[in-house]
């Protein structure tokens, strides 16, 4: 919603109000049901949704909240709309923004841990799925392309997005390593060379230069929230950390030590605190811990949860919950497994997201008085170049699993596609996707349902 301003110097221009919180829980739950495509496709809708249509949170701003979700553990798309929401609307805010973007895909990837475990093998759903993970290539590919867009505005910062590429891709560094090498160089730059590191380089009218409903409180006063209190540090942990982990060290006490209620609850909240880089940089550890160490599922099974995160909505690392689920499901004890297994799902959920909360109403005062260092966001500019490299690593990754059956290993850490292995109606079904969402512009869901059917059509076939 917007209103006219005018003054004698300048034609009519339209000024977003602030919205309501009922306007705001409801775009919430949208953006929660469409949040398809992993964390790039994701940013790329709040983005599209609060920024360029809505315009309720300027691009400079939302980049810096963006900076700061990618330093932290955990899904940075969640704690990106706790931020937002927490902005606009204090903590109900972020809790309503935090708690829709999760509850959608934790709805469905319960259900699906269900059938799975029921069933293990249906060809309608599996043909489904098919269809949608096709067209979350074309989800990931738009998101990569419209993030670097906006984040790389200059040759420095182009040369940082290769440079992480190029780590992660054939020097398998880890994710926090690349981070911490991009904020140095940002710093770093920002003193010898601070028109490539700080700045912007957007033309004049460009969607930089709007401000957002956010920006016009700030100038106006009305946000008195984003201030720091002297006790706000110390009343934000006396809350929030018992909250957390209260829960699980009751469990830990009733069940005992050598129970898997224990072990899921102790195992994810260490999760909660080291999974930087997002699902795909802890997914390896998860993997070798839950399928050697715990014995909850196969490796198999492992890949299969991974498959059905993908094909969800809501943040990737939900693959923890379908870990969850599993564990919960094969070490039932007394009651049924599916009662066990949505416990241990639940369990995983406290365990996973309660923390991404804490981290936003703990920092987010304190990152939003620090919008005006000049070599904190020189920093926090270069790792956002960073993590595009990184995320067109993800995207080339999940482009040669959807498209070719099989990659082999050419040295160095490089993969390439068997082209014998090419399958062609995941290929048919990326392009098609592609087409419909860049030269049709038809939009994420019509694109999403239209791969879906046509997933499954080619399947009868």
């Amino acid at each position: 919603m917007t209103a006219l301003a005018k003054n004698d110097a300048a034609p009519l221009v339209d000024v977003p109000t602030a919205p309501s919180f009922r306007e705001a829980t409801r775009l919430w739950a949208k953006i929660g049901l469409l949040s398809f495509g992993g964390p790039a496709g994701q940013i790329a809708l709040m983005h599209k949704e609060l920024v360029e249509e809505r315009r309720w949170i300027g691009e400079e701003r939302f980049l810096h909240a963006l900076n700061y979700c990618m330093l932290l553990p955990g899904p940075e798309a969640q704690q990106l709309a706790v931020y937002i929401g927490w902005l606009l609307h204090r903590t109900a805010g972020g809790l309503v923004a935090g708690s829709l973007f999760v509850l959608p895909g934790a709805l469905v990837m319960l259900g699906l841990s269900s059938f799975y475990m029921l069933y293990n093998d249906a060809p309608v759903v599996e043909a489904l799925f098919f269809g949608v993970k096709a067209a979350v290539l074309a989800v990931v590919v738009e998101a990569v392309i419209r993030i670097g867009k906006r984040a790389l505005k200059n040759r420095a910062m182009v040369a940082i997005a290769v440079a992480a590429f190029l780590a992660i891709y054939l020097v398998k560094l880890p994710f926090p390593l690349i981070v911490l090498a991009a904020g140095l160089i940002g710093w770093i730059g920002n003193r010898f060379a601070p028109r490539l590191f700080s700045g912007s380089a957007h033309g004049k009218g460009s969607v930089a230069d709007i401000k957002g409903v956010v920006d016009l409180m700030f100038e106006r006063g009305e946000l008195g929230h984003t201030v720091p209190t002297r006790w706000h540090a110390a009343r934000t942990i006396a809350i929030w950390l018992p909250l957390w982990l209260g829960p699980v060290a009751l469990i830990a006490l009733l069940a005992g030590p050598g129970s898997v209620w224990t072990q899921i609850g102790g195992f994810f909240s260490l999760m909660a605190v080291v999974t930087f880089g997002g699902a795909y940089a802890v997914l390896a550890y998860v993997a070798q811990a839950a399928v050697t160490s715990f014995d909850w599922l196969s490796p198999g099974q492992m890949v299969d949860g991974l498959g059905l995160a993908e094909t969800t909505p809501g943040p990737l690392i939900l693959v923890l919950q379908f870990v969850g689920f599993a564990a919960a499901y094969r070490h039932a004890g007394a009651i049924t497994p599916l009662l066990a297994g949505s416990l241990g799902s639940a369990l995983t959920l406290w365990a996973t997201f309660v923390p991404c909360f804490f981290w936003i109403f703990l920092g987010a005062p304190y990152i939003e008085q620090l919008r005006q260092n000049k070599a904190l966001a020189a920093a926090l500019g270069a790792i956002t170049a960073a993590v595009v490299g990184v995320i067109m690593n993800l995207a080339l990754w999940f482009a040669l699993h959807v498209v070719f059956g099989k990659v082999a290993s050419v040295g160095w850490g490089v993969e390439v596609p068997v082209l014998s292995s090419l399958d062609w109606r995941a290929a048919l079904l990326s392009v098609g996707a592609m087409v419909a969402m860049f030269r049709l512009k038809l939009g994420m869901l019509p694109t999403l349902a239209g791969s879906a059917l046509g997933g499954l059509a080619l399947q009868a076939l």
